[in-house]
């Protein structure tokens, strides 16, 4: 499923129907799930940033927002990115602040079922702009991380089919065109080596599509520091 940015004429009613997702997914579900999603909904319509696809928000403010005290806010956060709502994007470490992602596709997988609660309208417009994905363990079952280059088998390539699946969900259009291209050669001193099936794509995913890769790669190796793409 190719979940679009919420930029441009539709981006509006796009962001509405992505609360009602969100609001009916919570309301369906326990009561501590129910103020989970009460919060995120807060958090969402007055600090995501919808140009950047992230946000970044203290632990102090988001207790100001939630009425909780910091210890809260970390156990939330953290009920979130385990259930895969949210998506790190890069820790906070050193004084700054991490930055989160919403998860669309889950969103979308978690409110499915009661989208016909709504209304038919809804249920038709959510139905034609996100289908339903397919269950998670079908998903890695079918893809092929290593489908378009050989790589020895005795490398350590988990954290990268890990990083791959964590691409192929927040950048799917990405992941099928450009990173699933991409192998596993090594990973020291913080630099992650990949292999590119030619240098124009090498190249190319330096240029203009380096930050959404070194994004998820960095949960994925801690203390990445640079990446490199050869051929």
């Amino acid at each position: 499923m190719d979940l679009k940015r919420f930029t441009g004429p539709q981006a509006g009613s796009q962001k509405y129907d992505l609360l009602t997702a969100m609001a009916i997914a919570g309301l369906n579900g326990t009561p501590g799930f129910q103020t989970s999603m009460l919060r995120l909904i807060a958090l969402v319509t007055a600090r995501y940033n919808w140009k950047a696809d992230e946000f970044t928000v203290g632990q102090r403010d988001l207790g100001k927002m939630w009425s909780v005290d910091e210890r809260t806010v970390k156990r939330e956060i953290k009920r979130l990115t385990t259930a895969q709502i949210l998506l790190q994007l890069r820790p906070g470490v050193r004084g700054r602040v991490a930055a989160y992602r919403l998860n669309y596709a889950e969103l979308y997988r978690l409110s499915a079922p009661h989208w016909h609660e709504v209304g038919p309208d809804f249920s038709a417009r959510m139905e034609s702009s996100h289908p339903q994905a397919e269950p998670q363990e079908q998903k890695i079952v079918r893809v092929d991380f290593r489908s378009r280059a050989e790589q020895p088998a005795d490398l350590p390539q988990e954290p990268w089919a890990r990083t791959l699946l964590r691409l192929s969900e927040t950048e799917p259009g990405l992941h099928r065109n450009w990173f699933s291209a991409l192998a596993f050669v090594s990973y020291d001193a913080g630099v992650l080596c990949l292999r590119a099936p030619s240098s124009f794509v090498g190249q190319y995913v330096m240029v203009h599509h380096l930050r959404p890769l070194q994004d998820m790669a960095q949960i994925e190796f801690p203390g990445l520091r640079r990446l490199i793409i050869s051929d």
